[in-house]
């Protein structure tokens, strides 16, 4: 009798890192000859590679009779979220998992993740709506209720997830994942204190969580509890990706016993841009206790980087230069804490190319009104889901900024870069916006254009922080479920102290925000009309 072999361990490796990569095609011949056979990891494979290749019945068929025939199993569904979700490549998911909900009608598991696939799509109500179905559906509900109310938090009904979730925890006091999240969006509405109360009874359940404990920092600091918020903050360190360097010549706390002179201290980039040039601030510090100060920095803020009082070395090639010791940018304020100067160097810490700022000066003459640089739109980064539905919720819809274009007497003129530019020509309407980022080759190029300007209006992101270290006024758009650097309740900032907030009342809803930046630049028109 012939036999078919089953799958080697390497052969089914090779083919979760081909799905991994995208190439489909390749998963489908690797798991043909195996499929059907009994092995569950090839059928699920299979499974997601059929819908990655369009085959969207095929693959319902398939992940549903595999969860049909290992009820114990976890719910493959979820497993192709995740694939979609970092080949940016969601949309396909739709109908499978659609199908699938009707090939499990009763399973609660089919409605959950297809309800979570919606929210990264951004269908939210009916995300919400088939939630609601896997809560009535279920048996044990706390987690389904669970993510029914992060579900509806992410959808900007912030007040009735945070009712759901509250009630789960009343029920469930030991519910971990309830105190978490309800902890959580506590901090993203600004009730600081009830987020930090939740804290306090969510860390002791498990103490070397490292999300948890940053999660924890992020109150802290949002609070206004800096240090404490810094010290807690270096949990970030122990989730992966943050630094490869040796946590044993990380950088202590500089006090007075701590001899810095001559010692090589390496500040390496850790996450966003915007992080990195907010924390350039402690670098004069450092090189005043006599340390040799080291950067490891993206390409594009070297000569910005170059500028800065004591900085010896800017490192852009592979590895690292030779250190004593090391810190990453967003632990320079936890290091510093004690020194004179906690919050870093005032305002301007950067400085722009002279010669280049004349160069914009020459170019923008012709502009007799008031000059408005305009950022309507962050990194996206699609296939880090995270990120993505952040900046989502940050980033504002271009039809949002049509009443811009009723303020006389300014002028705009686009600072934005990456993928959103290209929304000025496909969504800018009669928004009249001059655009010379073809110009821009770097942060310094921005800089210089910034300098050139009269003010910024900008949503959160990197350009926001370059132009309030260099001393440019800055009218930010915030969303409602704010960065903790922008604290709570507050219209101005400690970082910047030529930035005005403008933020949301509620998620999503940009009107109110954008039409008080409209008044204060009627306001800063009028101004400049009776100095002149």
């Amino acid at each position: 009798m012939n036999t078919v072999p089953m799958p080697t361990k390497a052969s089914l490796e090779r083919a979760a890192k081909e799905l991994q990569a995208g190439n489909f095609t390749s998963v489908r011949v690797l798991t043909t000859p195996y499929e059907g056979k009994g092995n569950v990891d090839v059928d699920i494979l299979a499974g997601l590679a059929q819908c990655g290749c369009g085959e969207f019945e095929a693959a319902a068929q398939r992940l549903s009779r595999v969860t049909r025939d290992n009820p114990g199993l976890p719910y493959p569904g979820v497993r192709l979220i995740e694939l979609l979700g970092g080949l940016d490549q969601r949309d396909a998911g739709r109908p499978v998992l659609a199908r699938c909900v009707e090939l499990l009608p009763d399973d609660p598991r089919a409605y959950e993740a297809f309800a979570l696939l919606l929210v990264q799509l951004g269908e939210f109500d009916e995300a919400v709506r088939i939630q609601q179905q896997a809560v009535a559906l279920a048996t044990e509900k706390s987690g389904f209720l669970l993510m029914l109310g992060s579900i509806m938090a992410e959808a900007g009904r912030i007040d009735e997830g945070a009712e759901i979730l509250s009630e789960l925890v009343d029920n469930e006091p030991d519910n971990f994942g309830a105190v978490a999240n309800l902890a959580c969006l506590y901090t993203a509405n600004g009730q600081m204190q009830k987020s930090l109360d939740l804290y306090q009874k969510v860390v002791p359940m498990s103490p070397h969580d490292p999300r948890i404990r940053l999660n924890h920092s992020i109150a802290l600091l949002k609070a206004g509890r800096f240090t404490q918020g810094w010290a807690e903050h270096e949990w970030r360190l122990k989730l992966p990706g943050h630094t490869p360097l040796p946590r044993e010549t990380l950088l202590p706390n500089v006090t007075a016993s701590l001899d810095l002179r001559g010692k090589r201290v390496l500040v390496t980039h850790e996450e966003g841009l915007g992080d990195t040039l907010m924390y350039l601030r402690y670098l004069p510090e450092l090189a005043r206790r006599g340390a040799i100060v080291q950067l490891v920095v993206p390409a594009g803020i070297v000569p910005l980087a170059e500028r800065i009082e004591g900085v010896s070395l800017v490192w852009t090639a592979e590895g690292t230069p030779d250190f004593d010791w090391h810190c990453p940018f967003i632990s320079l304020p936890r290091a510093l804490a004690v020194s004179p100067l906690p919050r870093g160097e005032p305002v301007p810490y950067l400085h722009a190319s002279a010669e280049k700022i004349a160069r914009w000066e020459q170019k923008l003459a012709g502009l007799t009104g008031l000059r408005v640089g305009l950022v309507w739109g962050g990194a996206p980064r699609p296939k880090q889901t995270i990120p993505y539905m952040i900046d989502r919720k940050r980033s504002i819809p271009m039809q949002y900024l049509q009443p811009l274009s009723k303020v006389r007497g300014i002028n705009l003129v686009s600072l934005q870069m990456g993928p959103a530019r290209d929304r000025l020509a496909t969504e800018g309407g009669g928004l009249r916006v001059l655009d010379l980022m073809d110009e821009i080759a770097d942060m310094d190029d921005t800089a210089a254009l910034i300098m050139a300007l009269d003010v910024v209006v900008s949503v959160d992101t990197s350009v926001v922080h370059l132009a309030g270290a260099l001393g440019k006024p800055v009218l930010m758009l915030d969303r409602f479920d704010n960065c903790w650097r922008w604290m709570t309740g507050r219209t101005d900032s400690d970082w910047y102290p030529d930035l005005q907030i403008f933020r949301q009342k509620q998620l999503f809803a940009w009107e109110d925000p954008v039409r008080a930046v409209c008044t204060e630049l009627r306001a800063m028109v009028a101004a400049r009309r009776r100095a002149a």
